[in-house]
């Protein structure tokens, strides 16, 4: 990490300095101001996951409200897919994940012992995440832990970002003619006594907020999307899983491993071991529900989850010490008409002021681990799209793809989840009977195994549109595929021969990321593609960096661009490669020497792993959020130039 950039100063590096005005009591203090930019409406992962990157941004004046008087303690999702991890590791937060999280290595697949037993033995073993989808592993942490990772990282912000707690939404409305402010925003404060109570009079009890924008991460009875009139379209399966987080004691030989069980009754369950080395989550299969019994679910108990839990594990016993968590839920899909509140007649006549995410516009069950993971990539969409429209380095019509691009994504999940929620819920096939239906093992490993790319998260592929480009020029970078994620790769740091992951020197900033892959030649000669390159982008009237980085801010501000070269880092010359990779930065002029870096000398090449063309070069545009946006030939400047100016605005003075 890169820190002392605005002058020495002792103590965690972890805990910026605040900017003027980000101390206590700016937010945290239970008021609101009457109008703010962004009002973030709930702390579950599509919340955190936004506001951790607003916070970033203390010019934007961003609130978060939840209606629950603390954060989060118990409970709720737990696994951390590999592309979760990896956003982790933009906000500095992966290494406190991996080091306190279960890691999944295998997956174990039980079913019935033969035909005519009762029990069950062990009919295979994967590798949880396949050899090369990601250099970070499958985790399990719970869902409070991981907030409080990003709630920790917004009180250490610039911003100092606190939610204001015991605050609930009654009313979202959008005025026509609301200025600059349109949204307007009802609350109301727990009266004394309820869940989420802060004691003030009656009088106090209704706050109404002025905002630019609000984003509904509200769960999935949002009342931000009620207020908009938006309604979650799908079906009830009509069958009933308990999860239950346990301390117990079990001879079964597999329960610190992942494992799916099929028993010869019929009833399935998906062991998750949770961090800490003890404790274990167990969804249990409860059957199908009667549909015209609207209480059926709630008359499942903690003592009926063991207790099918103990017969579908037969003969193994199963004795529970402690229950930290439990609960029962009903599989089904349902996905929001709209992502904001811009109606489809009205589309490209008005931009959307209002954003809804994560359980707000999709809900799924929960066995795949996708629904927690898929949140927090909404917010990790729309947060850094905020950030460029209010500082003026995007226009308003850069909001209109989140609900372009995540729709998309959301009902791909839901056609998943479903084909999965299904395999999972399957009884074993009788191989007499096999009109009857089911899954048998090796069908049921099979499918997990097919399902891998998803589950770890690396399903998601932007199409061209405004901020993907078109696949024209791949070959050149073949280990990057346009519209999916910058997939990183062991690299040396030219400066201090260090080695690093490519993809791990960049934050979640707000910035975006251009990677210049050397092609063949010298690049200190001031002929090299790469010199003809940073020449463009410091001195050309068409540069990206040039046009759309503000006046007084940093060369890095807006773009964070970054060489490859081919080379070891001993056979080359920092003092004689370009000056534009060696910028000046913060009050005193300090150099930044982490712009270079050279292929791993240890024998990671990543032109050979990455598919980059050693002759032309390549250049790998990276969107904020870690997608790549475009593949271009490094000698492609025009290109580069044409495909920010076609989402960018031009800015004059830093914002």
């Amino acid at each position: 990490m890169q820190f002392y950039l605005d002058g020495y100063r002792p103590g965690d590096p972890d805990l910026r300095p605040a900017a003027p005005g980000g101390v206590e009591p700016r937010s945290g203090s239970g008021e609101l101001p009457q109008e703010v930019d962004v009002l973030v409406v709930g702390t579950g992962p599509a919340g955190v996951v936004l506001a951790a990157q607003l916070a970033e941004f203390p010019g934007i004046t961003t609130r978060v409200v939840e209606r629950r008087n603390g954060p989060l303690e118990l409970g709720q999702a737990d696994g951390v897919a590999c592309r979760t991890v990896e956003m982790f590791n933009a906000f500095g937060l992966a290494e406190k994940l991996m080091r306190e999280g279960y890691w999944v290595n295998e997956t174990t697949f039980w079913g019935p012992e033969s035909a005519d037993s009762s029990g069950i033995v062990r009919t295979g073993r994967v590798q949880d995440v396949a050899e090369g989808l990601s250099e970070y592993p499958h985790v399990i942490v719970n869902q409070a832990r991981m907030q409080e990772y990003l709630l920790e990282h917004m009180r250490n912000s610039p911003a100092r970002l606190e939610p204001e707690y015991g605050l609930e939404v009654t009313d979202v409305e959008v005025l026509p003619d609301g200025g600059d402010y349109p949204v307007k925003v009802t609350l109301r404060r727990a009266a004394d006594g309820e869940a989420g109570a802060a004691a003030v009079p009656a009088e106090a009890s209704t706050v109404v907020v002025r905002a630019k924008y609000v984003v509904g991460a509200d769960g999935a009875r949002s009342a931000v999307r009620k207020s908009l009139g938006i309604e979650l379209r799908g079906d009830a399966r009509n069958h009933a899983w308990g999860v239950m987080d346990v301390l117990a004691v079990t001879d079964f030989p597999d329960v610190r491993v992942k494992s799916v069980i099929q028993s010869p009754s019929g009833g399935n369950i998906l062991i998750i071991p949770r961090e800490g080395g003890y404790l274990v989550r167990f969804y249990v299969d409860l059957g199908d529900l009667d549909p015209a019994d609207r209480d059926a679910r709630k008359r499942f108990t903690r003592e009926s989850l063991v207790e099918a839990a103990q017969k579908i594990l037969h003969p193994y016993t199963l004795e529970v010490k402690e229950t930290a968590w439990w609960s029962v839920y009903e599989v089904g899909q349902r996905i929001a008409d709209r992502f904001d509140d811009v109606l489809d007649a009205e589309r490209g006549t008005r931009t959307p002021r209002v954003f809804i995410a994560g359980d707000a516009c999709h809900t799924h069950s929960a066995k795949a681990g996708q629904g927690m993971n898929v949140s927090m990539q909404d917010g990790f969409n729309l947060g850094w799209k905020l950030a460029a429209v209010l500082e003026g380095r995007s226009p308003e019509s850069l909001l209109d793809t989140y609900a372009g691009e995540r729709k998309a994504i959301a009902q791909e999940l839901i056609d998943f989840d479903l084909r999965f929620s299904t395999m999972m819920a399957a009884k074993p096939k009788d191989p007499e009977h096999a009109e009857a239906g089911g899954v048998d093992p090796a069908e049921k490993q099979q499918i997990f195994t097919e399902a891998g790319r998803f589950t770890a998260g690396f399903a998601t592929e932007y199409t061209p549109a405004l901020l993907t480009g078109t696949a024209e020029h791949q070959a050149v970078a073949t280990g990057f595929p346009v519209g999916q994620r910058f997939y990183s790769a062991p690299v040396v740091r030219l400066a201090d021969a260090r080695p690093v992951g490519l993809g791990h020197v960049a934050q979640a900033d707000g910035r975006w990321r251009i990677y210049a892959f050397a092609g063949a030649g010298d690049p200190q000669s001031p002929e090299s593609g790469i010199a003809a390159f940073s020449r463009f982008l410091a001195e050309s009237e068409d540069s990206p960096v040039r046009r759309f980085t503000p006046d007084g801010a940093d060369p890095d501000a807006v773009f964070d661009v970054r060489a490859v070269f081919q080379q070891g880092h001993r056979d080359l010359a920092l003092e004689k490669l370009p000056e534009f990779l060696m910028p000046r930065k913060g009050p005193l002029g300090l150099v930044d020497y982490e712009k270079m870096f050279t292929a791993d000398a240890a024998g990671s090449d990543i032109f050979e792993e990455r598919g980059i063309d050693r002759t032309r070069g390549a250049i790998v545009v990276v969107r904020p959020d870690q997608y790549v946006a475009q593949v271009l030939p490094l000698d492609a400047h025009q290109e580069l130039a044409d495909f920010f100016a076609g989402f960018m605005l031009p800015t004059a003075v830093l914002v």
